[in-house]
């Protein structure tokens, strides 16, 4: 297993495990805690995003908040294949929308760039408009989307495009133009 990747395959996307709480007080010694996993670039932008849907949710401000803990998580098997169900909310031109989308990658993160790209692609969504409800590893017989299902069967064969150059004994001395690899 290589452990040291090429850092253009790496995405810069942290999965952040954060708890927080209203500030205690006389009326409420002991408030009720919260937790959320939040997808975010650092730390930082990952508290602030905390705070910006706890205080849509549950009414409280970062001035009468504090946090308990915030850690990165870690891909328990970074190097296996999984299927990943996003289930995600965007705001576009014409409203919000809720949405369901499938992805096969080896990390959370990973799936979650790959979701990002797309709806940018397709629905010029940016990541500032997209609120990830819930992302989970599903089972391969509880695919549904058919650009996965595919890549599920068991003897999965890919088109060779990039063929080898011939031999050298079958191969002519003299030719007019170089040889091409790429054969259809």
């Amino acid at each position: 297993m290589p452990r040291n990747l090429d850092r253009s395959l790496k995405t810069n996307i942290k999965q952040f495990h954060i708890v927080g709480r209203a500030t205690p007080t006389e009326k409420d010694k002991n408030p009720t805690v919260y937790r959320m996993c939040i997808f975010a670039k650092n730390d930082t932008n990952a508290k602030s995003k905390f705070w910006y849907f706890i205080k849509r949710i549950n009414k409280i401000k970062e001035s009468n908040g504090e946090l308990l803990a915030c850690e990165q998580l870690k891909e328990q098997h970074p190097f296996r294949v999984k299927n990943y169900g996003v289930l995600l909310r965007y705001s576009s031109r014409t409203g919000t929308h809720n949405m369901y989308k499938e992805f096969r990658d080896t990390t959370k993160e990973g799936a979650i760039d790959q979701l990002y790209s797309e709806m940018a692609g397709r629905h010029r969504a940016r990541a500032s408009s997209i609120n990830i409800i819930r992302i989970s590893e599903i089972h391969k017989s509880l695919v549904r989307r058919p650009h996965i299902k595919q890549l599920l069967k068991k003897k999965l064969r890919f088109p060779a495009l990039h063929l080898p150059t011939i031999n050298k004994e079958f191969r002519r001395k003299f030719a007019s133009k170089r040889p091409s690899t790429y054969r259809m």
